[in-house]
C-alpha cells in the first residue's frame, strides 16, 4: 500500500491492530518517502532501514501470534541525534562526537517507544550540541522547512520537526532547553510538547544544560502527541532530576470539556516585541478560548537573560576540555558562545539562579488565579536560511539568539507547554504556547485538543 506515510500515528496503530495493513507495509512506504525527501530536506543523519523493517516484522509477528502489539503498534518515529541509539555514536549534531564509541543501548525514551511497538527510523538533524534555534549546522548543512524549503526549520530539534511536518514519520522525539521543541514546532507548523522539568527521564541522551534540559515529542495531531506522551512517562533512576510522579492517561482525557477554564494572555514582554503574525495567532487562540484577561510577568526579560547565562556557563563547563584541545572542530557559532560562557564570572551564575527561584515563585502565584496562559512560540514565522536578522520590537536583531525570546522565560522555570500551530493562508505558520502549571500536561493537551476540534489550530501534511 502507498501513502501510508500520510496517516497519523493514531491511524497507523489502529489500522495495524485491525489488520487493514501491516507494520511492514507502513515502514516500507515511510522509508521510501524518507529516501525521496531526505536528500532535499536534510532531516535524518542516520537512516536505519534494515533494522526498521525487522522491527516492523516483529510487530506483525506479535499480532499474528495473538499478542498485544503495543500502544504505538508499528508507528514509525525518528529521534534527534542526541538520543542514544544502540550501535551508533551519539552525535548531538557535532563533528567531535563522531569519535565516541557507539552507544551500547538505546536511550530510555527510545526504548519506551520501541516497547510500545513503535519502529525507529533513525537519528535526526540538529544544531550542534543543541545550542541554536535554526538547525543551520556548519558540519551537516541546514535542515530545510518543508512548508517552504528556503526557510529554516527552527532548532535545535529542526530535523525532528521537519520530518514530522513532511510525513517522514508521524511522530518524533526532540529536546528543549530554551525552546528547541517549541520553536521548530512553530516554524514547521506542527504540535510539540515540552513537559514539566523532571517529568520525562533524560537517561541515555547527550546533555546540554542539566538544569534546563527537557525531552518531549512532536506530532501532527494532539492525539498523537498524547499517545506518545502516555508511552514515554515513568520514573527512571538514571536521571537525578526525574520526579517519581503518577503516570497520566492523557489520551483518555482529550475529549473532556474545558468549560469554566480560566485562560489569560501574557502581555508586556510577550506582546510588545512580537510581529503581526505572532499577535494574530495568539489573538485567534485567545478568542477561541474566550480569554479576556491579560497578565504581565514582571522581569520576563531578566528571566530570559538569566537563562542565557546559565545556558552559556553550564554548556561551557560541559565542553571545556574540547574547547581547550579541539576548538577548531566546533561549529564556529556554537564555539564562540561556549567560549563566552567559559568567561562568565561565578557571581553572574549565582545571581541567575537566584532570579530563577524568584521568577518561579512569582509565576506560581499567577497560577492561583488562572489555569492556562497563552504566549507566542516565536516572534515571527520561519526566517530564510542564512537570514542574519529578524525584526523585534521595531529593531533588527541577530536571528539565532533572538528566536527564543518567548520560550526561554518559560522553560527557565520548567513549566509544561504544548506548542500549537496556527496555519495561515498567506504566510508560513506561527505557533502559540499553551502554558500550564507544573505537572498539568493533561490540561494543556486538553486545551490543544479543543482548539484542534474548533479548527483554530491544525498541522496538515506539508506537500513537498
Amino acid at each position: 500500500m502507498t501513502d501510508l506515510h500520510r496517516l497519523t500515528a493514531t491511524e497507523i496503530a489502529a489500522g495495524i491492530r485491525e489488520r487493514r495493513f501491516t507494520a511492514v507495509e507502513v515502514a516500507g512506504d515511510t522509508l521510501a518517502h524518507v529516501e525521496r525527501l531526505n536528500p532535499v530536506l536534510n532531516c535524518f543523519t542516520d537512516i536505519l532501514a534494515e533494522s526498521a523493517m525487522e522491527s516492523a516484522a516483529e510487530v506483525d509477528a506479535r499480532l499474528a501470534d495473538g499478542q498485544a502489539p503495543g500502544l504505538l503498534a508499528g508507528v514509525p518515529f525518528g529521534v534527534k541525534n542526541l538520543f542514544d541509539i544502540a550501535g551508533l555514536p551519539t552525535l548531538a549534531g557535532s563533528k567531535i562526537n563522531r569519535d565516541l564509541p557507539p552507544a551500547t543501548a538505546d536511550g530510555v525514551l527510545v526504548a519506551r517507544m520501541k516497547s510500545a511497538g513503535a519502529v525507529l527510523l533513525g537519528g535526526q538533524h540538529m544544531d550542534e550540541y543543541a545550542y541554536g534555534f535554526t538547525t543551520e549546522n556548519a558540519h551537516y548543512g541546514p535542515a530545510r522547512n518543508p512548508r517552504d524549503m528556503a526557510h529554516v526549520a527552527g532548532g535545535s530539534s529542526g530535523g525532528s520537526a521537519a520530518a514530522v511536518a513532511a510525513g517522514l514519520g508521524p511522530v518524533s522525539l526532540g529536546s528543549d532547553t530554551n525552546g528547541s521543541i517549541r520553536v521548530p514546532s512553530s516554524f514547521c507548523g506542527i504540535f510539540g510538547l515540552k513537559p514539566t522539568f523532571g517529568r520525562l527521564p533524560r537517561t541515555g541522551s547527550f546533555p546540554f544544560v542539566h538544569d534546563l534540559d527537557h525531552l518531549g515529542p512532536f506530532a501532527r495531531s494532539v492525539a498523537d502527541l498524547a499517545l506518545c506522551y502516555d508511552a514515554l512517562q515513568g520514573w527512571d533512576a538514571g536521571d537525578p532530576a526525574c520526579a517519581n510522579r503518577p503516570i497520566e492517561q492523557t489520551l483518555m482525557r482529550l475529549e473532556q470539556p474545558i468549560d469554566g477554564l480560566r485562560v489569560a494572555v501574557l502581555d508586556g514582554w510577550f506582546r510588545d516585541t512580537a510581529g503581526p503574525e505572532a499577535l494574530t495567532a495568539v489573538g485567534l487562540v485567545a478568542d477561541a478560548l474566550k480569554a479576556e484577561r491579560s497578565i504581565t510577568l514582571d522581569n520576563a526579560a531578566e528571566a530570559r537573560a538569566a537563562a542565557f547565562c546559565i545556558t552559556a556557563a553550564e554548556g561551557a563547563n560541559l565542553h571545556f576540555e574540547n574547547l581547550k584541545t579541539r576548538a577548531d572542530d566546533f561549529d564556529p557559532a556554537v564555539r564562540d558562545r561556549l567560549l563566552a560562557g567559559a568567561l562568565l564570572p561565578s557571581t553572574v551564575l549565582v545571581q541567575a539562579h537566584r532570579l530563577r527561584r524568584w521568577f518561579r515563585d512569582q509565576v506560581a502565584r499567577v497560577f492561583r488565579d488562572v489555569d492556562v496562559v497563552l504566549a507566542p512560540a516565536t516572534p515571527c514565522p520561519a526566517p530564510l536560511i542564512g537570514q542574519p536578522t529578524i525584526r523585534l520590537g521595531g529593531q533588527d536583531v541577530p536571528t539565532r539568539p533572538n528566536i527564543g525570546v518567548y520560550t526561554q522565560p518559560i522553560s527557565f522555570i520548567g513549566l509544561p507547554v504544548v506548542a500549537v500551530p496556527v496555519p495561515s493562508s498567506t504566510a508560513l505558520p506561527v505557533g502559540v504556547q499553551i502554558i500550564a502549571a507544573p505537572w498539568q500536561e493533561s490540561l494543556a493537551l486538553r486545551v490543544a485538543a479543543h482548539l484542534e476540534r474548533c479548527g483554530v489550530v491544525a498541522a496538515p501534511l506539508a506537500e513537498v
